[in-house]
């Protein structure tokens, strides 16, 4: 479960954080919005290209409201993902405290359907991703990562085929989920960031500290029926007091996003070239403050990666759209 937090109390040091670090990007040639998290690489890694990302998302963006999630069910949204083959159809999740269930909502809130993953646990929920199916077709990747007190032997993703939902919505239904289990190398960790790679299913999770020090794992092949070894690829230095609280990336593959609780961060990834290797390059800034929507710990990218949406925890969330002007209604 997430702890509650001040958010207006968090903003402080991370506006002191981001001046000096806009300092360093300048001098490196970076983007120069705001904050660029300073990179660095894991013992044995290459080091970190220093050359910009070049992100529509790094434009000034404009924000709308699409709307708001109306069903009593959703009291505290930990995860969104948008499906990659039903239009207008995103998928979320509550943190914990919930049954084992995600939610199909449209981007104005409608409820579409409440799916029971069927032998699964809600320990933790943090973050939702759509990935490659074993077999062809896509999946659903559910991330119980939260670990607030970083006592857990091992975390879970929970994977289930993403089930079709009516037209006119009104599914309720429940679906087998398969638990792949996880643990990382050099003991545990909190997380609520989940990216799954698109081409090869590998599985990301970027870790949470106020420090600002984030964590970048990997798993590359997990399996069913094993426990699978998350290792160190990278770090993230985003300033003292920004923690990042959720991830994904684009249904082309092409734009990698990280956010937390006030800013937006985004890589555009190169051909062929791992995750974790396009979040040792330096990113962008979205040029979106992101405090004003409350306790944030969804993000969604468009199909394109030219958008992003965003909900908030509490009841009746706004789900927000966030795209260059004269692009809100991009993909």
């Amino acid at each position: 479960m997430a702890r509650s937090k001040n958010i207006a109390a968090l903003h402080a040091p991370v506006v002191a954080a981001s001046t000096a670090a806009v300092l360093v990007a300048a001098a490196l040639g970076g983007c120069g919005e705001d904050a660029a998290p300073r990179v660095t690489s894991a013992p044995g890694a290459p080091s970190p290209a220093l050359r910009p990302t070049a992100s529509p998302l790094c434009e000034p963006l404009r924000s709308q409201v699409t709307g708001r999630v109306r069903t009593p069910a959703a009291t505290e949204l930990s995860g969104l993902v948008a499906s990659r083959r039903q239009r207008r159809v995103l998928w979320t999740h509550n943190d914990s405290g919930d049954s084992a269930r995600v939610l199909a909502v449209t981007p104005a809130g409608r409820l579409l359907a409440e799916v029971a993953l069927a032998g699964a646990e809600n320990v933790d929920w943090e973050d939702i991703a759509v990935g490659p199916r074993p077999g062809g077709g896509d999946a659903l990747y559910v991330g119980d990562i939260g670990d607030n007190d970083a006592v857990r032997g091992e975390v879970a993703v929970l994977r289930v085929d993403e089930p079709r939902v009516p037209a006119g919505g009104g599914l309720r239904a429940s679906a087998p989920a398969t638990r792949l289990a996880l643990r990382y190398a050099d003991g545990a960790r909190d997380a609520e960031a989940l990216l799954v790679d698109p081409f090869t299913g590998a599985l990301v999770v970027v870790t949470k500290s106020f420090d600002g020090i984030a964590g970048v794992y990997v798993a590359e092949r997990p399996v069913a029926g094993a426990t699978t070894v998350l290792r160190r690829r990278g770090r993230l230095s985003l300033g003292g007091g920004d923690a990042v609280t959720a991830g994904d990336v684009s249904a082309d593959g092409r734009t990698v996003a990280l956010r937390t609780y006030g800013r937006v961060v985004v890589w555009q990834r190169r051909s062929g070239e791992p995750l974790a290797a396009t979040l040792r390059r330096r990113p962008c800034v979205a040029r979106r403050d992101l405090f004003g929507e409350g306790q944030g710990e969804a993000l969604a990218l468009t199909a394109g990666g030219r958008g992003f949406l965003t909900v908030s925890e509490g009841r009746r969330p706004p789900i927000r759209r966030h795209a260059p002007a004269g692009r809100v209604g991009a993909q």
